[in-house]
């Protein structure tokens, strides 16, 4: 059965690359398909029941991201995910947080501002449970970033946002900074709560040492 369903005959290709580029990230990132395995767009093509021309566009996107590297008129392979990956893919997420907390800081209202430290407590709380130390930063900051005010950097963050779950997944704070970060988390509640948008984006790249 075809992951995209029943379509119209006005349905735009760009829909379907869509979807395949999601089914593909997904896979990806829960290891259905690990590094170094080989993707053939005519075998992606078969399983969804669609042509090979949107598989095509969703292996480039997924290229353009990093998370494969096509090889014309062969195949397509996964990406390894290394120490030089996980490092650049921290510096950019540090920065983009940051963004999105300075600007959304200031401009949710209390309510929100209440959820957000409620986030925050998770992502304390992970400290203690370092395998959630992805899901617990992601939840803080999709939240603000969707409330950021800001068009352009939200879609930046949501065209990212597959790439820096995958090579950020398996990322933990050392042991050694596990301290100072529940320090750094406390603080950065307080900011929330004082509705401080300087402060919050200061220990944010805190955060990610920036």
């Amino acid at each position: 059965m075809s992951i995209i369903g029943s379509t119209s005959v006005g349905e735009s290709k760009q829909l379907l690359a869509e979807e395949v580029f999601h089914h593909l990230g997904r896979q990806i990132i829960e290891g259905t398909i690990e590094a170094g395995e080989r993707i053939r767009d005519v075998d992606v093509a078969e399983e969804l029941h669609v042509s090979r021309t949107p598989v095509r566009e969703a292996l480039q996107r997924l290229e353009r991201l990093g998370m494969v590297t096509m090889y014309p008129s062969r195949y397509t392979e996964v990406t390894e995910v290394t120490s030089e990956t996980i490092a650049q893919s921290l510096e950019f997420a540090g920065y983009q947080a940051a963004i999105a907390a300075r600007l959304a800081v200031p401009r949710i209202s209390d309510a929100q501002r209440d959820h957000v430290v409620r986030l925050v407590a998770a992502m304390h709380a992970s400290l203690e449970h370092p395998e959630t130390t992805s899901d617990a930063r992601w939840a803080v900051f999709s939240y603000l970033g969707d409330r950021s005010g800001n068009a352009q950097h939200r879609t930046l963050m949501e065209d990212a946002s597959m790439v820096l779950f995958r090579n950020l997944r398996d990322w933990v704070v050392p042991v050694t900074d596990r301290a100072r970060m529940r320090d750094v988390y406390i603080a950065f509640a307080g900011a929330v709560r004082d509705g401080d948008g300087d402060e919050a984006e200061r220990l944010v790249r805190t955060m990610y040492y920036l």
